[in-house]
Parts: structure tokens; sequence; C-alpha cells
């Protein structure tokens, strides 16, 4: 396997049409840091990589939009926002080292995910090469004109099985003043599921809403089922959300970043582990949170929870369910997406068309495509 990193988006097209002309497979990433995700690795012949691909190419702090390289480290690209007190609010596993191409093609989301949305939300325009050689321009740099960004979706959350995004253009948002972080503990998930309940029909607005499972509530000194709560805005905003949630402590924010990188350092404690995404609706909660003996991290606000596994189950339970983080290499016989949905086929087709030989990133999207 040879390891190519172009410095160019051009230098990258043409090693894409070079490899189809020979049928090779190829892999591609940034950084790859989330070589577990989303399905194994097929042994490609080529690998290539965005990591020299890291330029800003446009910043307007007063147009709160940015263009950026694919192969932007995330956590660089947020350091230099913040000096504008500005951000790209996904809140990523592996933030640390991932590339902003690589959060992208993963769709990966955090906390947050509830307010600010993903990055389908937040990106107003991309460049991306195809297997053909070309550079294809989606979309642009105008907040409110997004025409012919379509096919440039695509590639969100596609993990490299349709082609390479090499530019990135995104609408970015401004820092709250403050944030404060409060947490509930209950005996039981119903108690828990009331109170989320209470709050998404009251008139708070919270950035985040987690619900934790007590296996994941040891991980933060916490016990039970826990309501953990994100709030940002002025002190008087603050507050407001103290005086209107009953029983809960103010604790510390760091908490947030521990809940970023719970996927990081549980894989990193179990390399034989893996990371199940289930997909439920709001009156679901209770039976995605007990549904698992380990860690459960519920995003509240929109259903989707990730459960920890020191070991694959050897049978999934019977909810919408994907092994987003399986290990390596993957045990005989798993099947990490047992029940694509109805689109399916339609995923298969665009597959067909884009990469008609099926050579980019062969085992990605579970190993389904």
């Amino acid at each position: 396997m040879s390891l190519f990193q172009p410095d160019s988006a051009e230098a990258l097209a043409a090693a894409l049409a070079q490899a189809a002309h020979d049928r090779q497979t190829i892999e591609t990433g940034g950084a790859f840091s989330k070589v577990r995700a989303g399905g194994p690795r097929g042994g490609a012949q080529l690998t290539l990589s965005t990591a020299k691909l890291n330029r800003v190419l446009n910043y307007e702090p007063r147009d709160l939009t940015l263009s950026v390289e694919a192969g932007m480290p995330f956590a660089e690209l947020s350091a230099l926002l913040a000096t504008n007190q500005q951000m790209i609010p996904l809140d990523p596993p592996y933030s640390a080292t991932a590339t902003i191409g690589g959060v992208v093609a993963a769709n990966s989301s955090g906390p947050r995910r509830r307010w600010f949305g993903t990055a389908r939300d937040l990106i107003i325009g991309m460049q991306y090469a195809t297997m053909e050689g070309k550079l294809v321009q989606s979309g642009g740099m105008v907040v409110k004109n997004v025409a012919g960004l379509d096919t440039g979706k695509l590639h969100i959350g596609a993990l490299g099985t349709l082609g390479v995004m090499t530019v990135l253009n995104f609408k970015l948002l401004p820092m709250p003043v403050d944030t404060r972080t409060f947490a509930k503990e209950f005996a039981t998930a119903a108690e828990a599921i009331a109170e989320r309940d209470r709050i998404l029909k009251s008139t708070l607005q919270p950035m985040a809403l987690d619900l934790l499972n007590p296996a994941a509530a040891r991980t933060l000194s916490l016990s039970g089922f826990v309501l953990l709560l994100e709030a940002g805005g002025q002190p008087n905003v603050l507050d407001r959300y103290a005086r209107e949630l009953p029983g809960f402590a103010v604790v510390d924010k760091t908490f947030w970043a521990r809940i970023n990188g719970f996927t990081e350092s549980f894989l990193a404690a179990h390399p034989a582990g893996c990371v199940v995404r289930i997909s439920s609706k709001l009156t679901e909660s209770a039976p995605v949170l007990t549904a698992f003996a380990g860690p459960v991290i519920m995003r509240a606000g929109n259903g989707v929870a990730y459960a920890y596994c020191e070991t694959p189950p050897a049978k999934l339970p019977p909810l919408k369910c994907v092994i987003e983080y399986a290990p390596e290499p993957r045990p005989a016989g798993m099947d990490l997406w047992p029940a694509p949905a109805a689109d399916f086929d339609l995923m298969r087709r665009v597959k067909d068309m884009m990469d008609p030989h099926h050579l980019l990133n062969p085992g990605r999207l579970y190993g389904k495509l």
C-alpha cells in the first residue's frame, strides 16, 4: 500500500483519476483518527491523505463565513475562530486530532447538535474531487444562497465513499457570552425522561441536553440517571435557567469536554470494544437507556444515543442501531448495520453513479457499500 499526500486539490484529483484508470482501490482520510468508524478498512492499494491541504482560503469574521481546505486540523481551526469569538459548534469526537474534512465526512457531532445542528446545517459550499479527476464546486460563500449544494451534501456522512472533499465553506456562529452547566440525578429513567419532557415543553432553549444512564454517570462521579444541560447567554439568562430548573446543581463546565471525548477515551481503554449508535423517537428513550449494561449517552433533545460496549454484543437489541465504531479487525459475522432504511437502494445507486467500480474506501458505510 502506498501513501500519497498531495499539496493541491488538482494533484489529489489527478491521483483519483489515475487510480480509477488503474482500477486501484483507494483509502482516503485526513489524520485517520477515526479508522474504526463506519466499517472496516478494506486493505486499499493506495492511501490518499488530505493532511497537506490545510490552508484557510478565505475568512471574513464580519461576514461570519469561512473557506478552508479539508485537511485543516479541527482543533487548529477552532482556536483560530475563537480569537474572534466565533465557532463551528460541531463538538466532534477525536476533535484534538481530526481534520475538518474528516469531521464532515463522518458527519460527526456532539452535545450541542440539538441547538446548532450538524455539518449539513453549517456548510454553505464545498469543492470535491471525483473519480473522473474533476474538481466540482457546489454552493458558494453566501449564507442565504446555497444553490447547487445538494449534490455536495451527499458527501457529508458518506465516509469518503463517493469522492474526496477538498474545500469546505461554513457559516460561522458567535460564541455565547457565557455558559453554565446544570445537572440533576434521578433514581429511575422514567423520572429523568419526565423532567426532560418538561424542559422541552418550557420556554427554556438549552444548547445541549444529554441523558446519561448510571454506567455513564459514574464516569462523571455522579449516580443514577443524570440529566445534563448546557445553557448559553447573558448572566441574567443563565440566572433564569437556575430559577426554572429546581433541584439542578451547577456543575463544572469541563463535564462537556469529557462527554465530547467519551468515544475516544473509551475505545482507547477497550481496543476490542465498540460504540453502538441508536436512533429513536423521544418517546422511546427509556428502552434505549436501559438496553445496555455499559455506558449510554443520549442526546436527549433529538433521540440519538451512543452505547459503549467493552466487547461487541452477540445480538443488538430490537432498536434502530448501527455499530458506529467497531474493533479492528472486525469479528467474523458481525453485522454493523443490521437494518438499513428503505432509502438504501437509492444510496446504492448514487454509489454506482459516482464510484462505478467501487474503488473508494471499500468496507466503509458499515460494510454495505
